[in-house]
C-alpha cells in the first residue's frame, strides 16, 4: 500500500517557487499529483517531480501576470518576504484575519 505524505504546507500560505521565483498563495492541496498525464508529461524529465508528493494549487503572481499554477511539494518553499499577494480573485477565495493571516471563505471549504 502507498504511504501519503503529510503537506508540508497548508491553505492560505504563501509559497515562492524554488526554481522559478513566483510567488502564490495556496487554496487547495492533492496529497499526491492528480492532474492529466498530457501535462506531467510536458514537464522537462530531467525537472519532473516525483508524483507521491503533494501537488499544491496557487493564486499565482509573477512581474507580469497573475494565473492559477499546480506545483509538487519540493518545488515550494515558505515565502517570508511579507510582501502582499495582490492577485485579483484573492479576495474570492480568501479574507485576512485580525492577525493577517489570509483564510479560506466558507464557500471554499465544502
Amino acid at each position: 500500500m502507498q504511504s501519503i505524505r503529510t503537506a508540508k504546507f497548508g491553505i492560505g500560505k504563501v509559497v515562492r517557487h524554488r526554481t522559478f521565483g513566483f510567488r502564490g498563495v495556496i487554496f487547495d492541496v492533492d496529497p499526491v499529483y492528480d492532474n492529466t498525464e498530457e501535462w506531467w508529461q510536458s514537464i522537462p524529465e530531467d525537472v519532473r517531480p516525483h508524483k507521491d508528493q503533494p501537488f499544491y494549487h496557487l493564486l499565482a503572481e509573477n512581474d507580469e501576470e497573475e494565473y492559477v499554477a499546480y506545483v509538487s511539494e519540493q518545488n515550494l518553499v515558505e515565502d517570508s518576504s511579507g510582501e502582499p499577494i495582490t492577485h485579483p480573485q484573492l479576495d474570492d477565495v480568501f479574507f485576512e484575519d485580525e492577525d493577517g493571516a489570509l483564510v479560506a471563505r466558507d464557500i471554499y471549504l465544502q
